[in-house]
């Protein structure tokens, strides 16, 4: 008998059908650092970075090279709301604050606290954030999510005292080093499973198809097994991209980037952006959520590149 072939094909992104929030929720058991352990940004579009390479070891290091680059505009955020917990459940939730866009998300609360040194008996303290998404002109509704904050439980509480109505940039949250983003990417709705698995084509001369599988399952067990590659929802997925470098962090007040006419199917930016290396998923104006490095590698934290021009 031939040996046994072990199990191949990860289940780790299965099942595949649409993701149910546009801005993932995020696992927060891992926090390494102090303050806000994320921020809400928007996708641009991608670009070409001229840029000095300071790599050791690298064959290019000391030279000008040309390499992709994302284009991530990020608008400030405010806290709407300090939540409590207490072994793991929710103990208490205080809305801080309450904006005018937010009246088509949420119902506007009968009181707005301003204390939150009162409630003592809690285990963890974590806020939930909107972005002030109406001064970019993508839209006006805010995109809302939950967030961790890192520290001490002193250090969380004055964290929030001093951002109590005040608008936070992603300057105070990142500066260089990596990210990771996570978002929802391009949707294509129900596709064959040529395209939604990259199995091959059959011969021309084939019965009943080309795009599609030889069989479906064999007599017994009579059934189809979920692993069966066939047609259906394609796209539309939580992922999340890991160790991606920030190449460059600015205002466009300081720095415009913007070419003649605005970017392609997304505009001209109007607030802060963020430069990553690479391509990042989602189509223009997708709100994605970037956060530290969940596992970065110790080469990657420093700045390798020093940019000169986008192009």
């Amino acid at each position: 008998m031939p040996p046994h072939k072990t199990k191949d094909g990860s289940l780790q992104i299965w099942p595949r059908k649409r993701a149910e929030r546009i801005i993932p929720s995020v696992n927060w058991s891992v926090v390494n650092k102090k303050g806000l352990q994320g921020f809400i940004v928007y996708k641009v579009g991608m670009t070409s970075v001229y840029a000095k390479d300071n790599t050791n070891n690298s064959m290019t290091k000391g030279k000008k090279i040309t390499m992709p680059a994302t284009i991530l505009e990020c608008p400030s955020m405010k806290i709407y709301s300090v939540r409590f917990y207490k072994n793991g459940l929710v103990a208490k939730d205080l809305v801080i604050g309450f904006d005018d866009e937010l009246k088509h998300k949420l119902k506007k609360p009968k009181k707005i606290e301003t204390k939150i040194d009162d409630f003592k008996d809690f285990d963890d303290v974590r806020v939930i954030v909107y972005s002030v998404v109406k001064k970019t002109g993508i839209k006006k509704s805010p995109d809302i999510i939950e967030m961790a904050l890192g520290g001490t439980k002193e250090e969380k509480i004055n964290f929030i005292k001093e951002k109590i109505g005040k608008e936070i940039s992603v300057t105070d949250v990142f500066q260089e080093g990596l990210v990771d983003v996570r978002g929802v990417t391009k949707g294509y709705g129900l596709q064959g499973p040529v395209k939604r698995f990259g199995i091959g084509l059959k011969s021309h001369k084939s019965e009943k198809g080309r795009r599609r599988p030889g069989s479906l399952a064999p007599w017994h067990p009579a059934r189809v097994t979920f692993r069966t590659a066939m047609a259906g929802q394609t796209g539309y997925f939580t992922r999340i991209i890991y160790n991606n470098a920030i190449l460059q962090i600015g205002k466009i007040k300081e720095n415009n980037i913007n070419p003649n006419g605005g970017f392609h199917k997304y505009g001209n930016i109007k607030t802060d952006f963020i430069v990553v290396r690479g391509s990042v998923q989602g189509p223009a104006k997708r709100p994605l959520l970037i956060t530290p490095p969940i596992r970065p590698t110790r080469d990657q934290t420093k700045k390798k590149f020093e940019v000169i021009e986008l192009r």
